[in-house]
């Protein structure tokens, strides 16, 4: 039986004829009904019912571009009586959820409960009856809340990265005839998520709030981290201003915040006169670096546009010599594809090279490289050279320093980099040039999405396991952008009306 005949039938539940299995007094309808895509391009098949109801139209609209017929579902073949959910339907209905800004699973049954012809778009298996006038009874059809919330806890994150790779192609697809340069310049940025822990709650006691061998019982998952203020100080020596408005000691201001919970890390595109884009997401324990988040999501990134962005806008923690040599183009000018990251200062130095590359003494002479050895005590293990006096190396010349370096009488100047051609370009980047600007401009994309974010309850979740969050997160960035591709092809629209 074809899924347009199963619909057509549902349309007259009291003379259909349907596939029943029988199960404690009991039928529920077996596999193989339409899906939310399939009805999306055929809304001729929908039921006069599902037509007729304002909220079932609305989340067609919104969640059918979806092909939900690919989606990577789980394997509903049991050796229980009682049929299997779904992930599909189940991950349609927490986009509901998200969207009815409903807080708690009991919330989101007691919504599709009152709205019986969205429990039927969705696709969950029913239990039909003639004895209901949509022809099942949407009780026994959902699953129970302790179950719905088990499922957000099991459900593998990649079927709901499956969205975000959905939605990405359809963004890119739609604006393919405004623009070439959907994701050619990228933003990245993370967002901190508070672990619903009473050691968040400064208003409970906790002695040793903030000790991070203290797990809190609350969340098993969650780790300590630091929510910093600013990223880096104009000078380690510089006072902090005394406050004008409050009689406390500047030495007593806190820099940071901490909190115990989780990061999420998001790449954002900004296509002006259009919005901004989701392309990646990964949400990870709070007491991981900013830098951890680079290459996965950089990864994600390129095998959903098929291609690797040129642009980066970056705040400060992501100054580090590899996020510049991934955006780096050999043979190229740099400013055709590089990463705009605000310079920290670190130890005082200031480094010049010549042109082949060779680092500058502070006598202004280009240090040979003596010898090479891998880092790997660091986070990325890579090579590091050791670039030593000119006029010791390869050959001792009869010269002396011309300044009179201190090191001069101890073996003369010695210094350590990277490599990677990266560890100069960071130093070299014109950071006032009216490029550099333009790119780290769009910076602002990852907060204007994390501002939606937060309206959908990204920051303060009521859930207490690492996976519940991440999948959560997941759902709210793929709802952020199905919602952009509503705008962009209502405006479409009506730019041809």
């Amino acid at each position: 039986m074809t899924s347009q005949s199963i619909v057509s039938r549902l349309a007259y539940p009291r003379q259909a004829q349907f596939p029943f299995v029988h199960f404690r007094g009991q039928y529920r309808k077996q596999p193989g009904y339409a899906n939310l895509h399939t009805l999306y391009l055929e809304p001729q098949a929908l039921p006069r019912f599902v037509r007729e109801s304002p909220l079932a139209m609305r989340y067609l609209h919104l969640l059918g571009p979806i092909d939900w017929a690919v989606f990577p579902e789980r394997d509903l073949e049991t050796t229980w009586q009682i049929t299997a959910t779904p992930y599909a339907p189940f991950v349609a209905a927490c986009l509901v959820k998200l969207d009815q800004q409903l807080l708690y699973m009991s919330n989101l049954r007691r919504f599709l409960v009152s709205y019986p012809t969205l429990t039927w778009l969705l696709g969950f298996p029913l239990v039909l009856t003639p004895r209901h006038c949509f022809g099942f009874d949407v009780e026994s059809s959902l699953p129970t809340q302790r179950h719905l919330t088990r499922m957000l806890r099991k459900i593998p994150n990649a079927c709901l990265q499956f969205l975000l790779d959905e939605t990405v192609r359809l963004l890119q697809a739609e604006l393919a005839a405004e623009t070439d340069d959907f994701g050619q310049c990228v933003s990245l940025d993370t967002k901190h998520i508070l672990a619903w822990v009473k050691e968040n709650n400064h208003k409970a006691y906790v002695k040793d709030r903030y000790a991070k061998d203290k797990q809190p019982p609350g969340d098993l998952d969650c780790r300590l981290g630091c929510k910093r203020k600013h990223n880096q100080r104009t000078s380690s020596k510089e006072p902090l201003p005394t406050p004008a408005d409050h009689a406390l000691p500047a030495n007593t201001i806190p820099v940071a915040e901490f909190h115990w919970g989780y990061a999420s890390g998001i790449v954002v595109t900004k296509v002006p006169g259009w919005g901004e884009f989701v392309l990646a997401e990964l949400t990870q324990p709070f007491d991981q670096p900013d830098v951890s988040y680079f290459h996965p999501l950089l990864a994600d990134v390129k095998r959903r546009l098929g291609f690797r962005p040129r642009f980066a806008a970056l705040d400060a923690a992501f100054d580090a010599f590899y996020v510049y040599e991934y955006f780096h183009r050999m043979g190229q000018d740099w400013t055709k594809g590089f990463a705009a990251v605000p310079f920290v200062q670190r130890g005082g130095l200031t480094r010049a090279f010549d042109d082949q590359g060779l680092p500058l003494c502070d006598a202004g002479l280009a240090m040979p490289l003596k010898s090479t050895f891998m880092a790997r005590t660091v986070r990325f293990p890579h090579e590091k050279g050791c670039y030593v006096c000119p006029l010791l190396f390869p050959k001792a010349t009869e010269q002396t320093c011309p300044i009179a370096h201190e090191r001069w009488a101890k073996g003369g100047c010695t210094t350590k980099l990277a490599t990677s051609i990266g560890a100069r370009l960071r130093y070299q980047i014109d950071r006032h040039s009216a490029t550099y600007k333009r790119v780290y401009d769009q910076r602002t994309a990852t907060e204007r999405i994390n501002a939606q974010a937060v309206a959908l309850g990204i920051e303060r979740p009521r859930l207490r396991n690492g996976q519940a969050i991440a999948n959560l997160n997941t759902l709210i960035y793929a709802l952020i952008n199905l919602r952009a591709l509503q705008r962009v092809r209502l405006k479409k629209a009506e730019r041809h009306l």
